[in-house]
């Protein structure tokens, strides 16, 4: 298997990632983990499209994201990288790390909420559209 280098320099970064997590991630992390949330599998630094994610669901085709007051610099950045993991099919759920340590419960059940939210429901294939 040919692996190109940008793929080997983003795996690297997120395994850098995930053993320098922030306190907000940590947390986070500790509720996601072990299929804790609905059962659902969560992997946390997993990449997608090209970037980074902080925690996805890629079942559910949810996306977490925990941002620091860096991103208050980069919000251009992080408009086009939401309309590129939305073009692929992911839902982005933004939180501040503020939330995250202060509003713990409040972020865990949005995102209880999005699990369970099928915003799109897809006709089967085999069956095709219902009218």
């Amino acid at each position: 298997m040919i692996v190109s280098r940008s793929r080997m320099i983003l795996n690297q970064r997120a395994r850098n990632l995930r053993r320098r997590q922030t306190d907000a991630e940590r947390r986070l992390w500790r509720a996601l983990r072990d299929r804790q949330m609905e059962a659902f599998k969560f992997r946390r630094q997993y990449l997608i499209a090209g970037y980074i994610a902080d925690f996805a669901c890629p079942e559910q085709k949810l996306i977490v994201e925990l941002d620091g007051g860096q991103h208050a610099q980069s919000v251009q950045y992080d408009l086009r990288r939401t309309k590129k993991l939305e073009a692929n099919g992911f839902r982005v759920l933004r939180f501040w790390d503020n939330d995250a340590l202060i509003n713990t419960d409040a972020v865990l059940e949005t995102i209880r909420l999005a699990l369970l939210d099928d915003p799109s429901p897809r006709p089967s294939p085999l069956k095709g559209e219902r009218g």
